[in-house]
């Protein structure tokens, strides 16, 4: 989501009033990243008066490279998406098809969902492609917090206006992140919870995005499992490989 998946251990220690923004927000990326990773997920999409579930299995390699194969349901069972650095692709078996997605989709929704692509892929890095300081502390659930305000920097490929992220001080999990547009309109709130072991780290396993205008729906990705440091390497991210994964 921007999103989202790891845990880099750092070898220097740093006091929580000492540590810079920018210091946070690579940490807290860095655990829900690592150097590779493989996860498999369900996505539930909530409306009113409907729902619908999507499962998948996603890889990525750091920042730059990923790949999501849909697994069910039937009717989009196939269809992978892959990024390559700056550039991203839509395998669409059922048409014989791969779309390249050109940066103006980055906002557009995710299968429908309340993800955007490049929540999925990222193709924006917010340790990268933002400038960071620090807001008040706060607590959420009970855990003190840092108040991260996040801008984007000029001509860096972003969609959001501004984020706030809250990442608790305790295991740099984030817990609550807040996407606004240009203009300073709040667009999307992120929820992540469920916060438990797995893949050997502690992590949210739960990500749960409500947009600002339509607060009666929301979509839902639990984490089914995930590996991190998998010995991949960028040869696997391949235009062949998006098409015959599984």
């Amino acid at each position: 989501m921007k999103w989202v998946i790891g845990i880099l251990v750092i070898s220097v220690s740093f006091t929580a009033a000492g540590q810079t923004a920018t210091e946070i927000i690579r940490r807290a990326d860095d655990k829900m990243q690592g150097k590779s990773n493989r996860a498999e997920m369900k996505m539930t999409i909530v409306r009113p008066d409907w729902q619908r579930e999507v499962t998948m299995k996603a890889w990525s390699l750091g920042r730059e490279y990923s790949l999501i194969l849909i697994t069910g349901p039937a009717r989009d069972k196939g269809q992978a998406f892959l990024k390559r650095k700056n550039e991203m692709w839509n395998w669409q078996p059922s048409i014989d098809r791969v779309v390249k997605l050109p940066p103006s989709m980055m906002m557009q929704s995710w299968m429908g969902s309340d993800f955007t692509n490049d929540d999925l892929v990222r193709e924006s890095s917010v340790v990268e492609d933002y400038t960071h300081e620090r807001g008040p502390d706060s607590v959420i659930n009970n855990q003190p917090v840092f108040r991260i305000i996040l801008h984007p920097k000029p001509e860096a490929p972003v969609v959001w206006g501004k984020i706030v992220a809250f990442i608790d001080k305790k295991e740099y999990n984030q817990l609550l992140v807040r996407y606004y547009d240009e203009e300073g309109v709040l667009v999307n709130t992120l929820t992540l919870s469920n916060i438990r072991e797995i893949g050997g780290r502690i992590l949210p396993t739960r990500l749960e995005m409500v947009p600002a205008e339509n607060p009666r729906q929301k979509t839902v990705i639990d984490y089914l499992s995930l590996e991190f440091d998998i010995g991949i390497s960028e040869d696997f991210f391949s235009m062949q490989n998006m098409k015959r994964v599984r």
